[in-house]
């Protein structure tokens, strides 16, 4: 048998560390898919290597998306003064 060694094992446990889901609540037999129903309120959850642990709530599905997401709510870099990429320039690549 082909077993990876344990620290190799432990550094991918500890990258999921600090991940969130969200969760519907609703009554029924576990989680079910976020598709079915986004307007429903969502129990937000952390992974804390062992198991989920209750971190917070959302109203709907966009909000828990932005907790979950928070680098999808910051504003693009705005692109400043670059080099073109057509550009004249040195090299011996260019036809002089």
């Amino acid at each position: 048998m082909d077993d990876e060694p344990l620290s190799e094992w432990l550094d991918r446990r500890d990258a999921k560390i600090g991940r969130f889901r969200a969760v519907p609540i609703a009554s029924g037999d576990g989680p079910k898919g976020a598709h079915l129903n986004p307007d429903a309120p969502r129990a937000i959850e952390r992974w804390n290597g062992h198991a989920w642990e209750p971190h917070g709530f959302a109203s709907n599905l966009a909000e828990a998306k932005r907790i979950q997401y928070p680098e999808a709510n910051l504003p693009a870099p705005t692109a400043g003064p670059g080099r073109q990429p057509l550009a004249p320039g040195k090299g011996r690549h260019r036809k002089p």
